[in-house]
C-alpha cells in the first residue's frame, strides 16, 4: 500500500469514528495528521467538527477560517462556519433570556431581599446573578453549580430523530443519583426528564457544560454584599465535589458544603437529607 492509499485508509477510519460520536480520539488522530499535512483542508474541517459536536465552537471557527484562508471556495467550511456561529447565537440568546426571566420575574413581584437557589444549570445560573446583581439579592444558595465543567458525553444524542430523547435523558442522569437515594424519590427525578421536549435538554447542558462557565470572573464575586453557598453531592459525576471546591476557592468567602450518601438532585432524589444540610444554611441568612 502506498503512502496515499494508506492515508486515505486513516482518514476513513477516522470519518468512521467521527460519525460513531468518537470526537475526542478523532481530534488526537487529526492533530497528528496535521504535523505531516498542516494545511489539509479535509483534516482542518473534520478537526473544527469534533469541536463543534463538542460546545468548543471558538476553537471549531478558527479551523474552518483557516481552511478558507487558503481555499476560499471550500463549501465545506463555509457551511460549517455559519453553522457554527448559528449555534453560538442561538445559545447565546438563551443564556441572557434565562438571566432575563428570573430578574423580571423578582421585580414583578416586587421581592424584598431575595434568597436564590438554584440546583444544575440553576445552580450556575445563580451564581452568574450573585456577579451581576449582588446589591439585589440577600444570599445565593448553588446546587451542583460550580463555575467551570467538563462535558463528558456527546450532546448530540440527546436530539435525534432515532433516538428517543426522554428515555436517554433518563438514562444519563441515572448515573448522577446516588445508589441509597429512596427508590419512588429516584424514579420520580428520572421521570421528569423524560418529560423533556425535543432538544430542550440539549440546551440547557450547553449552557451548564460551555456558555455558563466564567472560572475567570467568579472571583469577582462580592461576598461580602452577597453570600455564596455551594452544595455539592458527593455522587454526582458531572458536577463533582472536586469542582465545587475549586470553585469556593476562587469565589473567596463562599462556603462550601460536601452531602455525603447524594447525588446531583439533592432536593428531589433524597428530601429528607437534604433538608438537613439545606435547613441550616437558611437558618444562617436569616440571622
Amino acid at each position: 500500500m502506498n503512502q496515499i492509499e494508506e492515508l486515505k485508509t486513516k482518514i476513513q477510519k477516522l470519518v468512521n469514528q467521527f460519525n460513531f460520536g468518537n470526537y475526542k480520539l478523532v481530534i488526537q488522530e487529526v492533530n497528528i495528521l496535521l504535523k505531516k499535512l498542516p494545511n489539509n483542508s479535509f483534516l482542518l474541517n473534520l478537526l473544527g467538527s469534533c469541536y463543534q459536536k463538542l460546545g468548543d465552537f471558538d476553537t471549531a471557527i478558527r479551523n474552518f477560517l483557516q481552511v478558507l484562508s487558503t481555499d476560499q471556495k471550500n463549501l465545506a467550511a463555509m457551511n460549517n462556519l455559519a453553522n457554527a456561529y448559528k449555534d453560538i447565537l442561538k445559545f447565546e440568546k438563551a443564556e441572557n433570556l434565562y438571566k432575563e426571566i428570573i430578574m423580571s420575574f423578582c421585580k414583578q413581584y416586587k421581592l424584598i431581599d431575595p434568597v436564590i437557589m438554584g440546583c444544575s444549570m440553576g445552580g450556575r445560573v445563580v451564581l452568574h446573578l450573585a456577579l451581576e446583581n449582588c446589591d439585589y439579592f440577600k444570599a445565593v444558595i448553588a446546587l451542583e453549580g460550580s463555575d467551570k465543567l467538563e462535558p463528558y458525553y456527546d450532546l448530540d444524542w440527546l436530539h435525534r430523530p432515532d433516538v428517543h430523547g426522554g428515555l436517554v435523558q433518563a438514562a444519563f442522569v441515572s448515573s448522577q443519583i446516588a445508589p441509597q437515594s429512596p427508590n419512588n424519590f429516584k424514579h420520580e427525578t428520572l421521570w421528569h426528564y423524560m418529560q423533556g421536549g425535543p432538544g430542550v435538554f440539549k440546551g440547557d447542558l450547553y449552557f451548564y457544560w460551555h456558555d455558563g462557565d466564567f472560572d475567570d470572573r467568579s472571583n469577582l464575586i462580592d461576598t461580602s454584599k452577597c453570600p455564596v453557598y455551594l452544595l455539592s453531592g458527593e455522587y454526582d459525576c458531572s458536577c463533582t465535589p472536586e469542582r465545587t471546591l475549586e470553585t469556593a476557592k476562587r469565589i473567596k468567602g463562599s462556603k462550601a458544603t460536601i452531602i455525603p450518601g447524594i447525588g446531583h438532585f439533592p432536593m428531589s432524589e433524597n428530601p429528607e437529607l437534604f433538608k438537613s444540610y439545606i435547613y441550616p444554611i437558611l437558618d444562617e441568612i436569616l440571622k
